[in-house]
């Protein structure tokens, strides 16, 4: 009969064995965790497997272990992006998991930064780790861990419960002052002053309940600001009355802190029995759990109650919003306008099955099996929630329950103005796949896999992650039960299944161009180990990849590019002299005790990285031109291809180099002019830069697509596609007249920060790191008719885009970056061209609109053409036309005099003659100006 969990010690493979709240590496096969270094968890049980009896009759097991559930410790590279050196630095969670036995690798240490008195010397020695924080997922936030002998200031008897269960207290880092000082009284009713309904004089320094206090205080003072109590106060009066009064130059107090003293300059300490006796310290554990939060929001006396909740709290979960309603005091009436919480306006019934007769339950059970034969979704909760949902309705509605269909996926929720669908719409092959690489990078953190996924808001995300996450235990426990069917049961019923199970990391064969460490470069290994992405090999040495499983700590050795061009073209090898005979250089291969060459490649990934918002994304979603490599979103650029032509994309300038439909030269009109020497070949936008995708105007150059969105004057004649450029003519003088104050050109047009008078280039901006986003701006209700209002999650308004410096950190304008998807897929810059930059093409022509924007810009100039009078001014409107083609457009009008079948320019004549005819005219020499023949 199997040992029980307090006495079961496991097997491991390195020949450990490890027993409940012990610490070790936790990771799940090659395949699922993809390279990623190892998690370090905390046993707290071992369990038998999933459904079988825990106990029999007599209290004991009778099931093997096949499950462990675990504590886990985040890094802190887990939960934010800033590096941090230490890589024995761990943060601990209140968090726990439940896994497979088989995924435990080998034991480690993990104690409190306070409990080790040579950290130096404890971080040098193999599998050993601290901690001092601890972070929760769910709030996401760090709290201060210190221990339960160091709190202070409570009651003898709370203190003694809370010392007597928990080894830490987990609290915020401003109340950890307030926790470890001595026992603080009021000085008024002598009892035990709570910290956060205290308050302190700033003279005397006695504390006080603040309802002690008369007047009783409602709230604590701001920060920055003291408070004094009645006595000192009228000190303080008294001494300025007497003239009397000192201001001593404050002294700043030492802030308090619970961290050893440090040790001494010298050699770090070296006692092995001090560091065997830190490794097998005894650790108190109450109901598994050694934390316990005592924080900001906690009330002291529920440390007493053992079923009392010990994770961490915030503001956001205290309120009015999470409590009940309390009713008013005798003799106050509620206001007739207000409903009261509870009604029925302001509830909604879901379900009354239990208000049925017993021949109604059995015609709802008849009817509910009669509307679906799929098996699946009769087990599914959703659907199972809205056929209670309508038969609920029919009922109450006196209607017969066979009405009642499933056909619909919408309905109508008492609080939402429009139906939505009671279940998610079916994920489709290309967002299953976004979300399954979006999990071996991110892991369970849903935020930036749900960022990756883009067509899913993040309540279907959490939905999905949940049902793949149980298919996967399926898979494992079906697996399970095929081995146990098998008659393998009894050779790992008492060990660790890790023992037959391989880890599926180790690369058993080299190829002959993937030989070499990918970090250290090393080619002499007696183990090699697979490979994270982004490497210049796929394989690790022994030491670079057990450092990088167990400490996530890999340094990579820079490889510069004309050693990776020469070892490609062979004329050189790693190791060899630099001058001799190419006979006597020497050979380097794989020792005789090192790992033989991998067979076959290794498969390519799928994720695209967009040079636009630097996120990865599935190929379709993001392309990647077939000629130069340029990599975007779709979105941002209008680009519409089919599934089986995404491998074949070409950017658009590729494509034009050989439809040459516009210019050859790529530079942005709306940017500083380039000098360029004519002998040299053009040189186009580097396509490692958003800055090459370019789109065509309407006078066959190019603009960049950056530009044209964030230059309000400029339009698309086809926005969806972002086709074709309009209006770079309408565009003020001041724009092109200004200066950048980032490259000091006064040629391009500029556009100004949104928070400053700072005025640049877009793409100035760009390349400087300035942060590019849409602003959703309230409208008003005057303003409404007038205005185009978008929605964009969840948001309403008028979109407007902007462009902030980079250092303006602290700004509270929430953006929408350029690439940021909805839940149909469509990026912020996609909306935003097609609801703003699209001309009016309903009743015009691109070839009239680009007339009427020329006869703008001939009618304010100075020229030779210009008329000198008011009564040679072309008259506006519909009623002045060409008097020859009859043509109500031109850029110029002439005024001319026809005679004898000659048009002849005159001041004083009333016809008129649109350039195009007058320039024919002169050519065929039948228009004279005046005096003399033209």
């Amino acid at each position: 009969m199997p040992p029980s969990a307090s006495t079961f010690y496991l097997p491991l493979r390195n020949g450990d064995q490890v027993k409940v709240n012990d610490h070790v590496y936790c990771s799940p096969s090659f395949a699922v965790r993809d390279g990623t270094p190892y998690s370090v968890a905390r046993i707290m049980e071992f369990l038998p497997a999933q459904g079988t009896p825990t106990f029999d009759k007599g209290g004991k097991r009778n099931e093997p272990f096949t499950r462990v559930r675990v504590a886990w410790y985040y890094r802190p590279s887990d939960v934010s992006d800033r590096p941090v050196a230490d890589s024995r630095l761990l943060l601990a969670a209140i968090y726990s998991e439940v896994c497979d036995i088989n995924q435990l690798r080998a034991k480690c240490h993990v104690i409190h930064r306070d409990k080790i008195t040579d950290l130096a010397g404890w971080k040098k020695r193999p599998d050993r780790f601290y901690f001092q924080r601890l972070f929760d997922p769910w709030i996401r936030k760090e709290f201060e861990v210190i221990s339960a002998t160091t709190v202070r200031n409570l009651p003898a008897n709370i203190r003694d419960v809370l010392i007597s269960r928990y080894e830490y207290v987990v609290a915020e880092k401003e109340v950890v002052p307030d926790l470890t000082d001595t026992l603080r009284h009021c000085d008024t009713c002598e009892q035990w002053c709570s910290p956060p309904e205290t308050v302190q004089c700033d003279r005397c320094k006695k504390f006080f309940h603040m309802g002690c206090v008369n007047p009783p205080l409602l709230a604590k003072p701001s920060r920055g600001y003291g408070w004094t109590c009645a006595p000192c106060s009228r000190k303080h009066e008294e001494e300025v009355d007497s003239h009397e009064v000192r201001h001593p130059t404050p002294i700043a107090p030492k802030p308090k802190t619970n961290a050893p003293a440090p040790r001494g300059r010298g050699r770090p300490r070296k006692d092995r029995t001090l560091a065997e006796k830190e490794e097998n310290m005894e650790i108190k554990h109450f109901k598994m759990w050694p934390f316990r939060y005592f924080g900001l929001y906690t009330v002291a006396e529920d440390t007493l109650d053992p079923d009392d909740l010990i994770f961490p709290r915030t503001a956001t979960r205290v309120g009015p919003k999470y409590q009940s309603s309390v009713p008013l005091a005798p003799g106050l009436e509620r206001s007739p306008e207000l409903e009261e919480r509870g009604g029925d306006s302001t509830i909604e019934v879901l379900g009354l099955v239990q208000d049925m007769s017993p021949a109604e339950v059995d015609t709802f059970e008849l009817c509910k099996n009669t509307l679906t034969k799929d098996k699946t979704l009769k087990a599914n909760v959703d659907w199972l929630t809205e056929v209670t949902f309508r038969f609920t309705d029919a009922w109450l509605a006196k209607r017969d329950l066979t009405t009642v269909n499933m056909k619909s996926p919408m309905r109508l929720e008492k609080w939402k103005k429009s139906e939505t669908r009671y279940t998610d719409k079916d994920w489709n092959v290309l967002e299953i796949a976004a979300f399954e690489d979006a999990m071996l990078i991110h892991g369970a953190e849903l935020r930036p896999v749900r960022d990756q996924v883009g067509t899913r808001p993040m309540p279907e995300v959490v939905r999905f992650y949940a049902h793949w996450k149980n298919s996967k235990l399926g898979e494992e426990n079906i697996r399970i039960r095929a081995a146990r069917s098998g008659g393998r049961d009894d050779a790992v019923r008492f060990t660790s299944p890790a023992l037959s199970i391989d880890e599926g990391s180790i690369v058993r064969e080299l190829t002959r161009g993937n030989n070499s460490c990918g970090a250290c470069r090393t080619r002499e290994s007696d183990v090699w180990w697979k490979a994270p992405k982004g490497l210049p090999t796929n394989i690790l040495c022994d030491n670079c990849g057990i450092s990088w499983r167990k400490y996530a700590d890999l340094n990579v050795r820079p490889v510069r590019e004309e050693a990776l061009a020469k070892a490609k073209s062979g004329d050189k090898r790693e190791g060899t002299p630099l001058h001799g005979p190419a006979s006597k250089r020497a050979k380097t291969t794989p020792s005789v005790t090192s790992t033989p060459p991998p067979s076959g490649p290794v498969p390519a990934t799928t994720q695209l990285r967009c040079l636009a918002c630097q996120k990865q994304g599935p190929a379709g979603k993001v392309l990647r031109c077939r000629q130069c490599q340029f990599r975007v979103h779709a979105g941002v650029c209008g680009v519409v291809v089919d599934q089986s032509t995404v491998e074949s994309w070409i950017c658009e300038l590729c494509s034009n180099e050989k439809t040459l439909e516009a210019s050859l030269i790529p530079d942005c009109i709306l940017c500083p002019r380039v000098r360029r020497d004519p002998k040299k070949k053009l040189l186009y936008p580097p396509p490692d830069s958003f800055l090459r995708a370019c789109k065509p105007t309407e006078g066959q150059t190019w603009v960049h697509v950056v530009c044209t969105v964030f230059i309000p004057e400029v339009m698309y004649s086809d926005a969806r596609r972002l086709r074709l450029v309009e209006g770079v003519s309408t565009i003020p003088q001041y724009r092109w007249s200004n200066k950048c104050t980032l490259c000091d050109h006064d040629g391009g047009a500029v556009v100004k920060c949104a928070e400053c008078p700072a005025e640049f280039h877009v793409s100035c901006a760009w390349r400087h790191g300035h942060k590019f986003g849409f602003e959703l701006q309230p409208v008003k209700a005057s303003r409404r008719d007038s205005t185009t209002i978008v929605e964009f999650k969840d948001h309403s308004g008028c979109m407007v885009p902007l462009i902030i410096c980079k250092g303006h950190i602290g700004h509270r304008r929430e953006l929408h970056e350029i690439c940021e998807t909805n839940e149909f897929g469509e990026t912020a810059l996609q909306i935003y061209c097609q609801n703003y930059k699209q001309v009016p093409t309903a009743h015009t022509h691109g070839l009239l609109r680009k007339a009427r924007r020329l006869d703008n810009i001939l009618g304010g100039s100075d020229g030779t053409s210009t008329p000198s009078s008011d009564a040679d001014t072309p008259p506006s409107g519909p009623e002045f036309r060409c008097y020859r083609c009859r043509s109500e457009f031109s850029p110029f009008f002439h005024p001319v005099s026809p005679a004898n079948g000659k048009a002849v320019a005159h001041p004083d004549a009333k016809s008129w003659m649109c350039h195009r005819c007058f320039v024919e005219a002169r050519e065929n020499q039948v228009v004279t100006n005046g005096t003399a023949s033209t």
